[in-house]
């Protein structure tokens, strides 16, 4: 069934407040029965920014709404089986199982190990179901970027989770830049819209319960699932976008995800110099992430929020540029792409180096 664009925007926009109203209610349920899930941290040594312990079931409510959108988009859209291509498959098996390693680490703790082969099996699914980076001309160099990729953008996302509000944002700004690429390009596909719309809305509704004071956190369960979502988006929408003039433009393939993902990019390699530095493990948790050195100045958690917020919008309009009007690539664009993304790095890996812990 064929709709015109006032139908469709109708459509998307329903399914928008419908899921928008479903997230406030299953979260409100969780606030209410349950209080446990995601505060193992009460028996270890892991230095937190919140004080105080919260229920971590955000998670639960993105992959109900996620699960439902895969399921509504065939009455949305009678006639069509795109949920059954092997890409779309592989992305609900690869975000389930995430989803699950990130459920279980949240109620038992599981081993960094285990949670690493997970992740890498994520990814392996992925590529078995057709979702690979194509950059370069050796297939195995491919498929090695793929498994970093979607590797490193599960615990990006999940070392961005370190303050109220701002892993929810910097990913509804990923995600609406996906949305915004298919509309500028005419290149909308409805069962990705009905994904990305409605797991949209399940953030949204969710950062109610999240902004400064949170009341709820999503858990590694949300990052989890969140970060093979993103990943997906990232290889589908970014990594191998196809320039209007039709021309193998690497450049282009790279630095469009980068731009998009540069916020938790610049959050992980920032932390992991910083760690590396200091002679400590990247992968344990501490005050000293950029979101945390942003409070050291002054900031609260609040503005925090709303400073990576303005950053992902920025983000969000350079991905539509690039989209909509750049027509062939050039030096010059590379160049000035490439010095934003270091301005910002720069930015806030010197804030990190210049800004000292509260007592």
């Amino acid at each position: 069934m064929a709709y015109n664009g006032t139908q469709l925007f109708l459509i998307y926009s329903g399914l928008f407040f419908a899921a928008l109203v479903f997230s406030l209610l299953v979260n409100s349920l969780f606030m209410r029965f349950a209080r446990t899930l995601g505060m193992r941290e009460k028996e270890q040594l892991i230095e937190r920014w919140s004080a105080s312990y919260k229920p971590a079931f955000g998670g639960i409510g993105f992959y109900i709404l996620f699960l439902a959108c895969f399921t509504l988009h065939g009455v949305l859209f009678p006639g069509e089986v795109a949920v059954l291509r092997p890409e779309l498959l592989g992305l609900l098996a690869a975000t389930s199982l995430g989803f699950l390693m990130g459920l279980a680490d949240d109620a038992y703790n599981t081993r960094p190990v285990l949670k690493f082969m997970v992740q890498l099996g994520c990814g392996g699914i992925l590529i078995a179901s057709g979702t690979c980076i194509n950059l370069f001309e050796a297939q195995w160099a491919n498929v090695a970027l793929t498994l970093f990729w979607v590797v490193g953008m599960m615990n990006s996302i999940n070392m961005l989770d370190n303050m109220d509000a701002v892993a929810t944002s910097v990913t509804i700004a990923i995600l609406s830049a996906a949305t915004v690429v298919m509309i500028a390009t005419n290149a909308m596909d409805p069962v990705y819209m009905v994904l990305l719309v409605g797991t949209m809305a399940a953030l949204a509704g969710f950062l109610f319960y999240n902004w400064n004071p949170s009341r709820m956190f999503m858990g590694d369960t949300g990052s989890q699932f969140l970060g093979v979502l993103i990943a997906f988006v990232g290889i589908r929408f970014f990594w191998n976008m196809q320039g209007p003039s039709g021309a193998w433009e690497p450049a282009r393939q790279v630095i469009m995800p980068l731009i998009v993902f540069l916020l938790p990019i610049a959050d992980t390699a920032t932390v992991s110099i910083n760690r590396i530095m200091r002679g400590h493990s990247p992968f344990v948790g501490g005050r000293d992430h950029t979101t945390h050195h942003l409070s050291y100045l002054g900031l609260s958690d609040g503005q925090v929020a709303l400073v990576f917020i303005g950053l992902s919008l920025v983000n969000v309009f350079l991905a539509f540029t690039i989209a909509r009007f750049i027509i062939v690539w050039e030096n010059l664009h590379t160049i000035a792409f490439v010095s934003y993304g270091l301005f910002v790095f720069g930015t806030l890996f010197a804030i990190t180096r210049r800004s000292k812990p509260h007592p």
